[in-house]
């Protein structure tokens, strides 16, 4: 008995399209849960003219989700089993297409992911919040990808998460233990990242204007002209080649951090730890959940004394340097942080959902309409690079 999964991703992350002639697969690896039991179909992009996309992100801008996107797959969402989703921003309009058809025999079950919607929830007016718990009712189970937003969730929506664990592609970024670590003069310190919730003030206030210290910074996010420092190099982060540049040119990699509670930082530890470099985090977002004390130096937020004191220990003690990023090398294998444990943990909160639904299984039984066939297959690789943020 097949149960057919639709993976809703935002537009962009079409399998048929993103880094395309790779041979890549789905982003964030959900192509990994492909099996016998298992038949995966994901959203694809439709093209589409200046007027038609500058009105399809407009509305997005308004309801907080991509609405026309999700219509345009609504076909392959109304004939799955089970749909899969990575952000509010899929859930929230594929449940609105869902309430949108009406009532049915057995409707698909549902997914949500919920990344950023925490943080903002305190911030959101009467009438959206009203929507969005209309529309967040329709989810079948919510999970998280840190433990403060699965306690926001029982806070704000009165509803029980499922923590599940991100993961990194291993074949974009092989784990390598490393063997030593030796400084650089000056040291040599690496920040990517376009999440919005990066701290490149705090940064800059640590390092910048600093001879003991070279800084490169990646991101697509504008830094403030009064941010610029003579030993600061900014740039984006361009490309898979780029950022294994950046990183084999590092000493430190340093993830500096406003609050927030979705793990925001976790893609660039994760890699981090897989190039073999010691590195300092802001101790916000439950990021603990992922790698301990031992493994990464954590400091308080929007301190820059302590963040250049943690480096500086760092240099003053290079043994201690190097066990921490053996830490964490050892911590991500051991606890298996890949794309493909990311997926089989869907896999597994799927098999007990319908466990828990005979309506799933007995729409399962009668031969639901299939999805069509999936292009992207199991051995394909996916991306680190979470939630469009890192």
């Amino acid at each position: 008995m097949t149960t057919n999964i639709h993976v809703h991703l935002f537009y962009g992350a079409d399998p048929r399209s993103y880094r395309k002639g790779e041979n890549f697969g789905c982003l964030y690896g959900y192509h990994h849960a492909e099996s016998d039991e298992f038949a995966l179909s994901y959203s694809q992009d439709a093209r589409e003219s200046a007027p038609v996309r500058l009105f399809r992100r407009g509305l997005k801008a308004v309801l907080g989700f991509d609405l026309i996107h999700t219509w345009r797959n609504r076909s392959e969402i109304l004939a799955s089993d089970v749909i899969w989703t990575h952000t509010e921003q899929e859930y929230l309009s594929v449940a609105l297409v869902l309430l949108l058809a009406g009532r049915r025999a057995a409707p698909p079950l549902l997914l949500a992911q919920s990344v950023w919607l925490l943080d903002k929830w305190p911030h959101y007016g009467a009438l959206r919040r009203w929507l969005y718990r209309k529309l967040i009712a329709r989810a079948d189970v919510l999970t998280t990808l840190a433990s403060e937003n699965a306690e926001l969730c029982r806070r704000y929506l009165g509803r029980e998460a499922t923590h599940v664990y991100y993961g990194l592609n291993t074949q974009d970024f092989p784990v390598q233990t490393p063997a030593e670590w030796l400084p650089h003069t000056p040291l040599r310190i690496a920040a990517i990242g376009n999440d919005r919730d990066r701290d490149w003030e705090t940064l800059i206030a640590a390092f910048g204007n600093d001879a003991r210290y070279s800084v490169r910074l990646a991101t697509r996010r504008k830094i403030p002209q009064t941010l610029r420092a003579p030993n600061v190099e900014i740039a984006a982060a361009a490309g898979l080649r780029k950022q294994r540049e950046l990183y084999d040119w590092a000493d430190v990699v340093v993830v500096p951090l406003r609050p927030n509670s979705h793990a925001s930082g976790i893609t660039v530890m994760l890699e981090a730890a897989a190039v073999g470099k010691p590195m300092i985090v802001t101790q916000v977002g439950a990021l603990e959940d992922y790698f301990s004390a031992q493994a990464a130096a954590y400091v308080p937020p929007f301190d820059a004394t302590a963040l250049r004191e943690a480096a500086d220990r760092l240099v003053a003690q290079p043994a201690q340097a190097l066990r921490q990023a053996q830490s964490a090398a050892l911590q991500l294998m051991s606890r298996d942080f890949t794309t493909r444990q990311f997926a089989l943990q869907h896999v597994r909160i799927t098999e007990e959902l319908l466990q828990r639904n005979p309506t799933a299984r007995a729409r399962q039984s009668a031969g639901a309409t299939p999805s069509s066939p999936s292009p992207v297959t199991a051995q394909h690789t996916s991306s680190g690079e979470a939630r469009g943020g890192r």
